[in-house]
């Protein structure tokens, strides 16, 4: 198994931010200066053609925070787009169904559209859709102007019933044996979690708020639902910048609020643990999580048009970055955020 960077646990005498979040200073040993020039770059009045548009920057040190600031027009009050973010959060909704024992992640799939058999999608197990390595051919595509399925199911044919519209995929490779991201996946594991409690649309909604919202003291995420009354898993749940890094701590605490075990013991690790895949081109990847881009041991929800919730153990830090800019320099807001963390020194 990959060895994992150590998850700090919360300071003594740091309040969880399950009301209000505790505020510090940004340490005297951090590197004040490039974390305010890197800040004054992206928040310019004339937007960097890198990064664009950043409407939210917050960083949490040491489970305080530390640094913020919003863009133009916003505020820390505003809930802005998650986009494949909210995978991430599809991933901790499985964790609860699991710690509640209504799923086991190494049987397959509940997929009503797999039941005929001899059907040999009805081996795929969560555990492969989690990891991205269903096997299913889906076209993870974003622009309207050719082939699309994430266009087609967000938005076109499949708008209604998300998890419907993936389950008709065929197979392209073996389940297990090819990586290939896939907001329809996403969507699959969001309808398995409602199968599994038997809870759709705002029945779901409230177990969402219940078990997870709530607890961390997240008052502000609107989760969006298909017509069929599955939770868009793969892309739509907003929320303010401060709600996103709640989400954020709880996987930085290793599942647990303020004593309180949330998520299921190794269900952060599992998060984090990387899958095997073919090309890291596009970057490593665990469990509905990404890795690495704020330096070895770090790990990401990453959205749309750089959506970020960026976990960085080994510095005791949670970044979130909420923005708009194009997919070809992407890049160039991963290696800022990279910046923004080795602003930080290492605790561990």
């Amino acid at each position: 198994m990959t060895d994992l960077v150590s998850l700090p646990p919360q300071p003594a005498g740091t309040p969880w931010p399950t009301r209000d979040w505790p505020t510090g200073d940004v340490p005297a040993s951090a590197d004040r200066t490039r974390l305010h020039q890197l800040a004054d770059y992206a928040f310019a009045s004339i937007l960097p053609d890198d990064l664009r548009e950043t409407h939210a920057l917050v960083v949490i040190h040491r489970g305080r925070l530390v640094f913020e600031r919003y863009g133009a027009g916003v505020t820390a009050t505003d809930t802005l787009p998650s986009w494949s973010v909210a995978k991430s959060i599809t991933q901790a909704l499985m964790g609860l169904v699991v710690k509640d024992g209504l799923a086991d992640i190494t049987a397959p799939a509940a997929v009503p559209e797999w039941r005929e058999p001899g059907d040999p999608r009805r081996a795929i197990t969560l555990d492969q859709m989690l990891r991205m390595s269903d096997g299913l051919a889906f076209l993870e595509v974003y622009t309207p102007d050719g082939p699309s399925d994430t266009v087609a199911m967000l938005f076109g044919e499949g708008r209604d019933d998300v998890a419907h519209y993936a389950a008709q995929k065929p197979l392209a490779h073996a389940p297990g044996t090819f990586w290939s991201y896939s907001s329809g996946t996403a969507n699959l594991v969001a309808r398995a979690a409602s199968i599994a409690t038997g809870k759709f649309g705002a029945d779901f909604e409230a177990y969402m708020r219940a078990r997870l919202f709530a607890p961390l003291g997240m008052a502000s995420p609107v989760p969006k639902f298909d017509a069929a009354g599955t939770f868009i898993g793969s892309s739509y749940c907003f929320a303010t910048a401060r709600d996103f890094a709640r989400f954020g701590l709880l996987y930085l605490r290793d599942g647990v609020w303020d004593g309180v075990r949330l998520l299921p013991e190794g269900w952060v690790d599992y998060a984090r643990t990387p899958t095997s895949q073919e090309s890291i081109e596009t970057g490593r990847y665990g469990a509905h999580w990404w890795l690495d881009i704020a330096g070895p041991g770090s790990f990401s929800a990453n959205g749309f048009q750089g959506q970020f919730i960026v976990v960085v153990p080994d510095r005791d830090l949670v970044i979130v970055r909420l923005g708009a800019t194009q997919e070809d320099t992407i890049e160039s807001v991963k290696q800022w955020i990279k910046a923004i963390a080795e602003c930080f020194p290492r605790t561990a």
